[in-house]
């Protein structure tokens, strides 16, 4: 019984060795594929650098229209919850000391968490023609054609944030995206106005008039929430994204 014992002990040994030995082969077997898709992963990047760079642009393009969707969240939120539109504030964090509100202080203020609670952020980088993140802009100075209702002075405009000076690569591709024919070339300049922040000293009463549509030479953008274009005067190219249609 003992010989037989200890010869069942000796098959077991050797079936563990055999054990490690499969394991470390496995392992081996492995670390060699691993380093063979690793390679061929290297190579296909270094020859397929424009899908790359496609690839890239797509999800640039995709930062930018997300981030104004959350804001718009928010915004209709706040008009939900009873605050006019026209008292909405786009107060930086810097500035949230001007927030005004009622029944308490910030109520009107969007990115205050006691008003609208929506996050501050500036853009990537890497879809600014300055190759540094960019201030986003929110305004009610213009009317989007075919969005909302069309009325004289500021009472057809629509609460937009605009972001001035992302690429022309990113440009066209937001709007192949969105449905929209390349990048859009404005025959006026409206730069003076879509960098007016609405914050507390904003006067919606006095918000220009501008059209972005037939009358500027948008006619691709005509009942378009969102778009790019390109401004007359500096050449930048802008993202718009309607928040709160009027």
């Amino acid at each position: 019984a003992w010989m037989e014992k200890g010869q069942m002990q000796e098959q077991y040994q050797g079936m563990r060795d055999n054990e490690k030995g499969n394991v470390l082969f496995l392992i081996l077997i492995a670390v060699a594929l691993f380093a063979a898709l690793s390679y061929a992963v290297t190579q296909s990047t270094r020859t397929s650098g424009g899908s790359s760079e496609s690839e890239t642009t797509l999800i640039d393009s995709a930062q930018v229209t997300q981030y104004p969707a959350s804001v718009r969240t928010a915004v209709v939120r706040m008009i939900i919850g009873g605050v006019d539109y026209k008292n909405l504030e786009f107060n930086l964090p810097a500035n949230f000391g001007d927030c005004t509100g009622s029944p308490t202080t910030f109520t009107f203020c969007v990115f205050h968490p006691s008003g609208g609670g929506a996050t501050y952020a500036e853009s990537p980088k890497s879809v600014m023609a300055s190759g540094a993140p960019g201030p986003w802009y929110f305004t009610a100075e213009f009317e989007v054609e075919g969005i909302g209702t069309t009325a004289a002075g500021s009472d057809g405009n629509e609460v937009i944030a605009f972001l001035p000076g992302i690429t022309e690569t990113v440009c066209k591709r937001l709007n192949k995206e969105l449905g929209i024919s390349g990048a859009i070339q404005l025959n006026a300049d409206l730069s003076a106005d879509y960098v007016k922040l609405m914050d507390n000293n904003y006067d919606i009463g006095a918000a220009a008039n501008n059209i972005i549509g037939t009358a500027t030479g948008a006619t691709g953008l005509v009942g378009k929430p969102f778009g790019c274009f390109q401004n007359s005067g500096n050449n930048q190219f802008v993202y718009y994204h309607v928040l709160l249609e009027q």
